[in-house]
């Protein structure tokens, strides 16, 4: 998975870059399948930065999730905190999918039946 972090309207230290790269990467106890997480940092207002996630999994699924909060790394764990659930409903979707293959044409177990 490539985490690729950048900055806008100012700079990020290397620690705060670094501390920011190990909580994305985290990401993939979600979901393992990640091909690409992209943070954009805007600092156009230093006492409230915006943050723009942007996450790609396999077979072009793209997630997102933008916040803004007082400080940067709340504004992060906001958003990743959006991704995370966007994540878990992805993923449990899929398995839904896989699980119960032909589940129409069987019929649904407890259903009223005719006649009862």
């Amino acid at each position: 998975m490539q985490i690729s972090i950048s900055a806008r309207h100012g700079h990020l230290s290397d620690a705060t870059q670094a501390k920011i790269a190990e909580k994305l990467d985290k990401l993939t106890k979600y979901f393992e399948r990640l091909t690409a997480v992209e943070l954009t940092v805007d600092l156009t207002r230093r006492d409230a930065p915006s943050v723009d996630l942007r996450v790609s999994a396999e077979h072009k699924h793209d997630f997102v999730a933008t916040e803004q909060a007082g400080e940067l790394i709340a504004a992060v764990d906001c958003a990743m905190h959006k991704v995370e659930q966007q994540l878990r409903k992805y993923k449990e979707r899929v398995q839904d999918h896989h699980r119960t293959p032909g589940l129409k044409q069987q019929g649904v177990p407890g259903e009223s039946e005719p006649g009862a």
